[in-house]
């Protein structure tokens, strides 16, 4: 009798926990269950990567696909007062549909002393002496794509106005890179390889305590950017490098660059690559005036580069090979600034970073005698 009872207790508890167990699950539930699950996270990186690819294409597209001349600043030696240049310089704001923004200087020594300041992309000069002649000077070093629209442009606005023009590139580009796109590509390097670096030391060495993660940053930033002019100039031979200036432009860039990733990742977590996709890539790249110079970027981007780490790299990088002696303190401020920024952050919210180690208990205090 015993047994059948205890047979029985068991069989009807048997269906009750299988009963508990059939109920369909309600949808509060569901969500909680999909909430906790590698699901939701792999959700929500389809959308993103998916928004990421087309605003990707979109940014490049619309600053890069049809460069467009806005406000070109040109330097004019003696046009103003002759009847030829003032015909010309109308002629070449009309064929742009653009304004030529007019810098008059005394001499063409001073306007060529402009050039190398990168004040101007251009120099309109009338021969002395009231002549018909005008010289057309562009720059390829100060910006590739602005001397080739602008000397492309000048022969025809000449021959429709009237006037005889001749057109020299008083600073052309190295042979080795003739569309001047190697230091676009290097500061290029050393922005992606910078958050790619701190992505990895958060992944790879999660155990490095803030300090030594800044420390690993620093060294990765120093020997990534002595293989990056190594392998451009050494190896390849596109690029005359200064090489120690244009080494430390590049660690300074990978530097800035990981200690960005570094510090959204303490802000954000494990959404940490959004902001710094968006800032670096999206929005930095394409303003940097590296692939497109800036007179020919949207005016905003124009602006907006050069506050941006991978601008300032690319103006401190070009200066460096083009212009050695009239390097500006703004780009490595600019660079410096970022660098400054994201490492106090990280370091005054350090506690919120995934990753660091414990410090290991105390010792207990041996018993007395």
């Amino acid at each position: 009798m015993a047994e059948q009872l205890d047979h029985e207790e068991h069989r009807h508890g048997a269906h009750g926990a299988h009963g508990a167990h059939g109920r369909a699950p309600t949808g509060r539930e569901r969500w909680s269950s999909f909430k906790d699950s590698p699901f939701l996270p792999a959700v929500v990186l389809v959308f993103i990567l998916a928004a990421a690819a087309g605003l990707f294409a979109g940014s490049y597209t619309y600053s890069m696909a049809k460069p467009t001349p806005h406000h070109i600043p040109t330097a004019v030696v003696g046009a103003e007062e002759a009847t030829q240049g003032k015909a010309f310089l109308d002629g070449m704001e009309k064929a742009l549909n653009a304004s030529l923004e007019v810098h008059e200087y005394d001499s063409v020594a001073a306007a060529r002393n402009a050039v190398a300041e990168q004040k101007v992309f251009a120099i309109l000069a009338v021969a002395p002496g009231g002549g018909d002649k005008v010289t057309f000077d562009v720059s390829g070093a100060s910006g590739a794509s602005v001397a080739q629209v602008l000397a492309e442009a000048a022969p025809k606005v000449g021959k429709e106005v009237g006037v005889p023009v001749t057109v020299k590139d008083i600073k052309p580009l190295q042979e080795g890179d003739p569309r001047g796109l190697a230091i676009f590509y290097i500061s290029l390097a050393a922005v992606i390889i910078g958050f790619v670096g701190a992505i990895q030391l958060s992944v790879h060495a999660r155990g490095l305590n803030p300090a030594e993660r800044i420390a690993f940053t620093i060294l990765y930033s120093l020997l990534g950017g002595f293989v990056i002019a190594a392998v451009v100039d050494w190896w390849l031979g596109a690029v005359n490098l200064p090489f120690v200036e244009s080494w430390l432009i590049l660690a300074l860039t990978m530097f800035a660059s990981g200690m960005v990733f570094t510090m959204f990742n303490t802000l954000f977590g494990r959404w940490a690559m959004i902001p710094t996709w968006g800032l670096m890539v999206l929005l930095g790249n394409p303003s940097s005036g590296g692939a497109v110079s800036w007179p020919l970027l949207p005016s905003v981007l124009g602006h907006i580069g050069r506050w941006l780490p991978p601008g300032a790299s690319v103006n401190a990088q070009h200066t460096a090979v083009y212009f050695g002696s009239h390097q500006h303190a703004f780009p490595f401020l600019v660079l410096a600034g970022w660098a400054v920024l994201a490492s106090a952050v990280f370091w005054v919210w350090r506690h919120r970073h995934p990753g660091g180690r414990e410090k290991p208990a105390a010792h207990a205090a041996a018993p007395a005698g």
